[in-house]
């Protein structure tokens, strides 16, 4: 029996949810319930370059050091067309985004993540069933490499900031010792509202906008999935010579530029995220087996 399952009994048994339902309804009802309403691409690091074609497209060794996940390609010339002819080391073949970050080192030795990482697509609006795929080419950065500790901590798409242990909300690099064995995580949302016209800004930020009280503001008024980066840097230990590229921790920030094939980003929207269910790359949730999978055993959409 499933955690949420075995929640839902317990609650039953102890009184604390009344349902003149039998069991085996009661169950049928936890499956149906909606928790989550999310996918997730996992894509592991690929290189590490002084570039940024969003910020400084076309001018090689322009920006700090970052690290790339998913396209193969990427670097300070790359556009919708290269990330399509491109490579990935996404789960998915079709996702051919390109994914970056500030470089993390520590003293002078680079901190790369290791394995596939997580990028969350989640809903960021009440109405979950509401929210539209990507536009392709559609490219943003979330976070800036100059934010104040304040502006960091208070942004609308702080999570949970570092973690390391069990120490977590951290704005900055821990100051205690990270336990042998354990990382440091970060967490940061982007916003998921869009203006419905503009791929980009001169900013690279104002065509999209946080939701407000989770509604769409009518300035941005298409609501697109929430990414929320997940990385996870195997280090840990004395943290007082951990930094970013860009500066201290709370210089946090990250890039996106979609390159999915579009009907099948737009086949895992509807089924994970309008569908409410909790999906890993492939689209299933393992807690509604019974929901299948938005792909193939291969993480492809499947063709007629």
């Amino acid at each position: 029996m499933s955690g949420k399952r075995l929640l839902l009994a317990a609650a039953l048994a102890a009184g604390l949810v009344a349902s003149p339902l039998p069991m085996a309804n009661q169950v049928a009802a936890a499956d149906s319930l909606v928790t989550h309403h999310e996918f997730q691409a996992n894509c592991s690091v690929t290189t590490h370059r002084p570039d940024d074609p969003i910020v400084y497209p076309g001018l090689s060794g322009a920006s700090h050091m970052h690290t790339f996940l998913g396209n193969t390609t990427t670097n300070a010339t790359s556009t919708l067309g290269s990330l399509l002819a491109g490579g990935t080391s996404c789960k998915v073949p079709d996702d051919r985004s390109a994914y970056w970050f500030p470089t993390m080192y520590n003293g002078n030795t680079m901190i790369v993540p290791s394995g596939p990482q997580v990028v969350y697509y989640k809903s960021g609006v009440l109405d979950y069933t509401t929210v539209k795929p990507f536009p392709q080419g559609l490219r943003f950065v979330v976070g800036s490499p100059t934010a104040t500790k304040d502006e960091f901590q208070h942004a609308p798409g702080a999570v949970e900031g570092f973690e390391c242990g069990d120490s977590f909300h951290n704005w900055d690099f821990p100051t205690s010792l990270c336990p042998a064995g354990t990382q440091v995580n970060i967490r940061y949302q982007a916003p998921s509202c869009w203006d419905g016209i503009h791929l980009d800004s001169p900013d690279h930020q104002s065509h999209l906008a946080y939701p407000v009280n989770l509604v769409c503001p009518a300035s941005h008024p298409v609501p697109v999935p929430m990414l929320e980066f997940k990385i996870a840097f195997p280090v840990d230990g004395d943290l007082s010579q951990v930094r970013l590229s860009s500066g201290r921790g709370y210089s946090w920030h990250y890039d996106f530029f979609n390159a999915w094939d579009p009907p099948t980003l737009a086949a895992l929207v509807k089924h994970c995220i309008n569908g409410g269910l909790q999906c890993d790359a492939r689209g299933f949730d393992q807690y509604k087996p019974d929901r299948g999978a938005a792909l193939d055993e291969h993480y492809r959409l499947p063709r007629a």
